[in-house]
């Protein structure tokens, strides 16, 4: 996302909480928010594909395989 965007977002925040939104700075200001979370996500998603986790056995696996073997044992 870039600066410019991010300045978007906070100026339709600024003016939410001090005079209000139009009906299309309201559109504008949902589609931003769904990009900004997208990225989020994906480098939320990002970071976890760096992380692993130490098993009891000493075994260590990538998180999201050991998560998925956690998942499957509450079932």
């Amino acid at each position: 996302m870039d600066k410019q965007m991010l300045n978007r977002i906070n100026e339709l925040a600024k003016k939410k909480k001090t005079v209000g939104l139009t009906a299309e700075e309201q559109a504008e200001q949902k589609k931003l928010y769904k990009i900004y979370l997208g990225e989020i996500r994906q480098q939320f998603n990002a970071t976890l594909d760096n992380v692993s986790v130490k098993e009891k056995d000493g075994k260590v696996v990538p998180f999201k395989e050991a998560y998925k073997k956690d998942e499957n044992k509450g079932e």
